[in-house]
């Protein structure tokens, strides 16, 4: 997995890489305007431009997150309209700075059946209005409230309502799938877990995760991340995910007070090094004996 975290962009887009690039990361999330303001700053070319050189300067685009005022599963009205349009404006800004991946909330209703309506017929608007590359991840919900996205089911639904399913995958949060009742503690709820995903969406369709543990028990449904391993998930979960064959090149963030990226990082590498094939002994011309070592490329 590509770890990495969610970086602020205070003085520029563009300052999240060296914030990045100081924590240790693969790879970084980040919001491209105010995660709680409808207005948001104009990227100009000029900003578009430097972010974009940043970028390959590090070797690693960046995943944009968009804003938590969006709800694109809500009825009709004032708050229905300014969220697709600051949702289409957000995937515009996405193309604009290159990145591959627009992370949302897919939104919150009190009757599930027209919430899931709803967002699928918000997303279709977005992507009439705005023909990018960028691919929209629905992000796991833990089921806070009205909030939809909490089983695998309602996002598969969501993509199966949307005109262009092609232009929608999943980012797993850790700790939203578990709070949502989807065990990963031990390896059997860990493979059970995958295994309905791959079952109901196909485990192709995640494009990114947001590594958190949970503050909360198995099946609260309250959000509250903690620092990986540090929480009710535990250890075990984060090393099975980390080395997970399937997920190799997919990016992973932090959702965390950004002083504790760095420490959180260290501790993802150490467990997926960790797993890595042992050095193995082998017998040579003239009896001696050699060293067989199988690498992994990270």
């Amino acid at each position: 997995m590509l770890l990495g975290a969610h970086e602020s962009t205070s003085g520029g887009l563009h300052e999240a890489y060296p914030r990045a690039l100081a924590d240790g990361a693969e790879s970084v999330q980040i919001f491209t305007k105010s995660s709680r303001m409808w207005r948001a700053r104009e990227i100009t070319a000029d900003d578009a431009a430097l972010f974009r050189k940043h970028a390959g300067e590090a070797g690693f685009p960046a995943s944009v997150h968009a804003s938590y005022l969006i709800n694109l599963g809500c009825g009709p009205g004032d708050l229905r309209e300014k969220s697709i349009a600051a949702f289409t404006d957000e995937l515009m800004r996405c193309d604009l700075i290159g990145a591959p991946y627009l992370v949302v909330h897919p939104g919150s209703c009190p009757e599930t059946d027209r919430g899931l309506s709803a967002i699928a017929e918000g997303l279709d608007r977005t992507f009439a209005a705005h023909r990018g590359a960028c691919l929209v991840l629905l992000e796991t919900a833990a089921g806070q409230g009205n909030a939809l996205g909490r089983t695998f089911e309602e996002l598969r639904e969501i993509r199966d309502r949307c005109k262009s399913p092609d232009r929608i995958a999943v980012c797993l949060d850790t700790c939203h799938v578990f709070a949502a009742g989807y065990d990963l503690r031990s390896d059997r709820a860990y493979d059970q877990t995958f295994e309905k995903f791959d079952e109901v969406l196909g485990t192709g369709l995640i494009r990114a995760f947001h590594l958190n543990d949970s503050v909360k028990p198995l099946g609260c449904r309250v959000d509250r991340h903690e620092h990986v391993c540090k929480g009710e998930i535990g250890t075990q979960a984060f090393r099975r995910l980390v080395n997970d064959e399937r997920f190799r090149d997919v990016p992973g963030y932090l959702e965390i007070p950004p002083e504790g990226n760095r420490a959180c990082l260290e501790r993802l590498r150490k467990l997926r090094a960790s797993s890595k094939p042992k050095a193995q002994t082998a017998t040579g011309r003239k009896g001696k004996t050699r060293v067989a070592t199988r690498r992994r490329a990270d």
